[in-house]
């Protein structure tokens, strides 16, 4: 089975033109009122998209363990005419000074994390690298959305790319599970909750679960 490095390598040129636009615009665009300023840090910033509503006022700080998806992030940059910083890094392992970020977003990634252990030492990177104070929001697949009912907390889901389909990991996570990961890793949950899209009123059916966590 490929690597998560080599999945994303090989999606990283169809990827940049599918979702080219960040899906959680409203999200993003509420935190950058919200924040304001300041050093920010995307954690799986793949692309670039979700750097977008960031672009005015902020220090724009990326991490990814695909250099391809590095590269296209430059490429968004460019075209969008914001500066950034990126660097290859798992986030399990991050290449920051404890304290460096008052902000963070990691959009879709912390789902790729197929250990227990791997999954709390991200959160706990996350943490170390927050300043006393700072907040971040996460977000990552609902394991009680409708698609995956009947399917069990890890599934393999297909991207065709011009090489072949390649199949990339994601473990579904509950609302509880996340926020009790959070709070693990020492981390205070400020606000649990669906995208902007879910129109339903319980939240737990959600695509999406929206964690914005505070040190």
């Amino acid at each position: 089975m490929a690597t998560t490095r080599e999945t994303f390598d090989r999606m990283a040129p169809g990827w940049y033109g599918f979702r080219h636009r960040t899906i959680f615009q409203a999200e993003l665009t509420a935190l950058a009122r919200r924040w304001q300023a300041g050093r920010l840090l995307n954690l799986g910033c793949a692309h670039g998209p979700d750097f977008l509503p960031f672009k005015e006022g902020f220090e724009l700080h990326g991490v990814d363990i695909s250099p391809e998806m590095l590269k296209m992030a430059q490429k968004y940059a460019q075209k969008y005419a914001f500066s950034v910083e990126l660097a290859r890094a798992d986030m399990r392992c991050l290449p920051y000074a404890a304290g460096t970020f008052p902000w963070a977003i990691a959009v879709a990634s912390f789902h790729h994390l197929g250990e227990p252990a791997d999954r709390l030492a991200a959160f706990r990177e996350l943490r170390r690298v927050l300043r006393p104070g700072g907040e971040a929001l996460i977000t990552v697949w609902n394991r009680w959305q409708p698609r995956f009912w009947s399917a069990g907390r890890e599934v393999m889901v297909p991207w065709r790319a011009k090489a072949g389909t390649v199949s990339r990991y994601y473990y579904l996570f509950t609302y509880p599970e996340l926020g009790a990961l959070a709070r693990e890793a020492g981390l205070t949950v400020l606000k649990s909750f669906p995208e902007s899209r879910y129109r339903l009123p319980l939240k737990y059916f959600s695509r999406n679960i929206c964690l914005l966590v505070k040190k």
